[in-house]
């Protein structure tokens, strides 16, 4: 067969117009983005172990993830500085990150590869009726506030956080200004503890969490990791059945209903308690034997 033969006779190629060729190019980039998901991850008991050390395989089958094209982000209680480093140790530099247990959203500026973030989004509270309040009920408890711009007021030192850059103040400076949220621990307090006491004083206008110890947790009412996690997903443009998220404590609870609740999935860590179990509906492995890894790696 020569050259000439292999090519069709004259006039038997139909051309579409140049709007159906775009349509079509539009519509195979929907597709392409169709599947992209949005998987939100706690850090500490889900990422992290206690030691500080990564859950075994989750740096490896994040990177994964995020080459297959989905958005691997972070969703914790802890402040922009302590979320940032475990991000490095992931190897990820999401477009968002929600931080301060949905007081804080932060966005990455530039490219994908870029390490600078700018406040995306900021909830505030005035905190002197609360702190009031659990002043008088805890009155040897160790208090720390965060203000809009990252910076942290303390009453007393505790090994646990990170008080780099933070500053001491008495109690009454904590109530000066807005807050983004209100730490509280009393290590005398069990966490049940904590759980009759807030519903005993029944604090009001705000939200709360209360961790694993006797940790309160205190954000501005109806801000929560939800909240946030709806506003990046809506930046994004990703479907709501296509969220996924994982945690294992009280503070992980709204979130987990904010994604099944709108067709997506929600794992709980298996090492979490049970009212975090029953808001996933779907129980993975525990931090230590690799939890978040196995959930990425069956996407």
């Amino acid at each position: 067969m020569t050259d000439e033969a292999a090519f069709p006779q004259t006039g038997a190629v139909e051309s579409a117009p140049k709007q159906e060729a775009a349509d079509l190019v539009a519509d195979l980039a929907d597709e392409a983005t169709a599947g992209r998901m949005l998987i939100a991850l706690d850090i500490d008991g889900t990422v992290l172990l206690e030691d500080d050390s990564l859950s075994p395989g989750v740096a490896e089958a994040a990177a994964r993830a995020q080459h297959a094209g989905h958005e691997v982000m972070l969703a914790t209680g802890r402040s922009w500085d302590s979320t940032r480093p475990i991000m490095d140790r992931l190897g990820i530099r999401p477009e968002y990150a929600v931080c301060s247990n949905g007081a804080i959203v932060m966005r990455r500026v530039g490219h994908a590869d870029a390490a600078e973030y700018e406040r995306a989004h900021v909830e505030t509270f005035d905190p002197t009726e609360v702190l009031t309040l659990l002043g008088e009920h805890l009155p040897d408890a160790h208090f720390l506030v965060e203000l809009p711009d990252g910076s942290r007021l303390f009453t007393d030192y505790l090994d646990d956080w990170n008080l780099q850059g933070a500053n001491k103040v008495s109690f009454d400076e904590l109530s000066l200004q807005p807050v983004c949220r209100v730490v509280v621990v009393a290590p005398e307090q069990t966490d049940q503890d904590f759980l009759e006491l807030v519903e005993r004083i029944g604090l009001s206008q705000v939200s709360y969490a209360i961790g694993w110890t006797a940790w309160l947790d205190i954000a501005p009412q109806g801000v929560d990791k939800s909240t946030a996690l709806e506003l990046v997903r809506g930046w994004l443009g990703i479907a709501p059945e296509n969220v996924l998220v994982m945690g294992d404590g009280r503070n992980d609870i709204e979130m987990m209903q904010w994604a099944v609740r709108n067709g997506g999935r929600a794992v709980a860590m298996h090492q979490g308690p049970p009212e975090v179990h029953a808001a996933a509906g779907e129980v993975g492995l525990s931090v230590t034997e690799g939890g978040v890894a196995a959930i990425l790696r069956s996407l």
